[in-house]
């Protein structure tokens, strides 16, 4: 697992033992980062369910402004900094160990850019995702995007007030999620 592009290029980053962490592939990672390639620099991103770190990371190596990682797991939160350190990138990043409902539910900060890549199976992208994608979508900055990371045959459904596109990868999906009034502004203004 390594940086794709940007300051930390070529970087390799540490991984968690064991099997309770599923890093995103190469492949789907050099998939996403061509969808979101003009969308990074400057931006704030949230990486929830951060595991190693690597897509925030990937995101500041690009000229991201700041991320946050959170990830429920202390030694994740102990790996995602230890990878930080690695690129050193964190000076523009905050590590957080606790419940992502939690944080969502609390948060008063916002947001350009949302990873959620929870584990499988659980419902815990469904409950992020509507935390995240509230009609009024409190922590999401107007022309964020939202991509969240799932099985290629259980893609979430698509919150009221946004629209969405499936991208697969062999048995991964990515679902990018863009608020609707981001294709009514582009609309409005070409």
């Amino acid at each position: 697992m390594r940086v794709i592009t940007g300051s930390a290029r070529g970087r390799r980053l540490k991984e968690l033992a064991g099997q309770e962490t599923r890093p995103t592939t190469d492949r789907v990672k050099e998939g996403l980062f061509s969808i979101l390639q003009f969308e990074i620099e400057g931006r704030r991103v949230l990486d929830l369910f951060a595991g190693t770190g690597q897509l925030g990371i990937e995101c500041l190596s690009r000229g991201a402004a700041f991320a946050v990682f959170l990830d429920m797991r202390q030694d994740a939160a102990r790996l995602v900094r230890e990878n930080l350190a690695l690129t050193n990138l964190g000076d523009r990043a905050q590590v957080i160990c606790g419940n992502a409902v939690d944080y969502l539910t609390r948060t008063t900060e916002t947001f350009d850019l949302i990873f959620l890549d929870p584990p499988y199976g659980t419902g815990l992208l469904e409950e992020v995702l509507n935390r995240c994608a509230l009609a009024a979508f409190d922590i999401l900055n107007p022309h964020g995007i939202i991509v969240a990371e799932h099985p290629a045959d259980e893609p979430p459904p698509v919150p009221a007030g946004c629209r969405g596109r499936v991208y697969r990868y062999g048995k991964i999906g990515l679902t990018v999620l863009r608020r609707d009034e981001n294709r009514k502004n582009e609309e409005e203004n070409p």
